[in-house]
C-alpha cells in the first residue's frame, strides 16, 4: 500500500512539472501567435497542472490509516478531488468553446507553433504510458483521470498539429475549428468524471459481475445453505460487503463462525477490489 502512494506521488509531481513546463511554452506561443487552438491547449495545459495538484492532494489524504473520525479510512478523498477536478474542467471548456467561437483576432504563423506542438505530443505521451501502467496497477480514479488527461493531450495536440501547418499554407479557420473542438473534448472528459466521483460519493454498488461472483464462490461452499441481504459500499477505490449467510443449526456457535472467517479470507485473497467483508452468521 505505501508503493502505491509513493507511486502516484512521484507521478503527480512529475505531471505538475512537465504540465507547467508545456503551459509557460504554450502561452508564449499562443499569445504571440494568437493562434486559438494554441491558447486552448495551453488552457487546456494549465488545467492539467491543477489536475496534477489535485491528485496529489487527494492521494496525500486518502494514504491515512483510519482513525477514530473516520473508521472506513480517508479513501473516498480521491473522489471529492476528482469532483472538483471535472467541475473546473468544464468550466474550462466552456470558456475555451466561447473564446474559439465568437475571437476573430488575426493569426499569425510561426514555426514555433510547431516545434512546441511536436514536444508536447512526446512529453505527453510518455507520461500516459506511465501513468496509465500505474492506474491500472492500483486501481486509482484519480491517476486514471491524470492518464485519460495526457492521452486526450497527445490527440487534441495533433489535431493542434495539422493547424499549424494548415495555417503554414493560409488557411486559418481550421485553427479556430481545432480550439472549438478542444473546448468541447475538455467538457466531454469533465462530464464523464464528474460521473464516476458521483457515483462513488453516492455510495453505488459494485458492479452486477462482481456481486454474483462473489455470491457464486460463497453458495459454492455446501455449509452455506442460503444467504441474503448482501450490501456494498465504495470505500475509496474499493468497496465493504456485508451480507448474512444461513448454515446448520446443529453447529456450534465457534463451527458457524469458522465458517464465516474462512469465506471472508478466501474472498480478500481472490477478489483484490474487497477491502472490508462483514459476515452475518444465522442458524437454520
Amino acid at each position: 500500500m505505501k508503493n502505491k502512494y509513493k507511486n502516484i506521488k512521484i507521478a503527480s509531481i512529475l505531471g505538475m512539472i512537465f504540465n507547467i513546463i508545456l503551459a509557460i511554452m504554450k502561452g508564449i506561443v499562443g499569445f504571440f501567435t494568437m493562434s486559438q487552438a494554441m491558447i486552448a491547449d495551453f488552457y487546456n495545459s494549465f488545467s492539467d497542472v491543477f489536475s496534477s495538484l489535485m491528485t496529489f492532494i487527494g492521494n496525500h489524504i486518502s494514504s491515512k490509516p483510519r482513525d477514530k473520525d473516520h473508521n472506513l479510512g480517508h479513501g473516498k478523498a480521491e473522489y471529492i478531488f476528482s469532483f472538483v477536478i471535472a467541475l473546473v474542467s468544464i468550466q474550462l471548456g466552456i470558456s475555451i468553446f466561447r473564446s474559439s467561437l465568437f475571437d476573430n483576432t488575426i493569426i499569425k504563423f510561426s514555426w514555433l507553433l510547431i516545434i512546441v506542438n511536436i514536444i508536447t505530443i512526446v512529453v505527453k505521451s510518455g507520461l500516459f504510458i506511465y501513468t496509465n501502467k500505474i492506474s491500472k496497477k492500483y486501481n486509482n480514479i484519480l491517476m486514471l483521470a491524470n492518464s485519460l488527461d495526457h492521452r486526450n493531450d497527445v490527440l487534441v495536440t495533433s489535431f493542434n498539429l495539422i493547424s499549424s501547418v494548415l495555417l503554414y499554407f493560409g488557411i486559418s479557420y481550421i485553427d479556430r475549428i481545432v480550439g472549438f473542438g478542444i473546448g468541447i473534448w475538455i467538457i466531454v472528459q469533465g462530464v464523464q468524471i464528474l460521473i464516476t466521483s458521483y457515483n462513488v460519493l453516492m455510495d453505488k454498488s459494485l458492479d452486477d459481475s462482481l456481486k454474483y461472483e462473489i455470491i457464486n464462490l460463497v453458495k459454492s461452499h455446501k455449509e452455506v445453505k442460503r444467504l441474503n441481504h448482501f450490501n456494498a459500499t465504495p470505500i475509496g477505490y474499493r468497496y465493504q460487503i456485508s451480507f448474512t449467510i444461513f448454515v446448520d443449526g446443529n453447529l456450534t456457535t465457534f463451527e458457524s463462525h469458522e465458517i464465516a472467517n474462512h469465506l471472508e479470507e478466501e474472498i480478500h485473497e481472490k477478489f483484490k477490489d474487497i477491502y472490508l467483508t462483514v459476515i452475518h452468521v444465522n442458524p437454520m
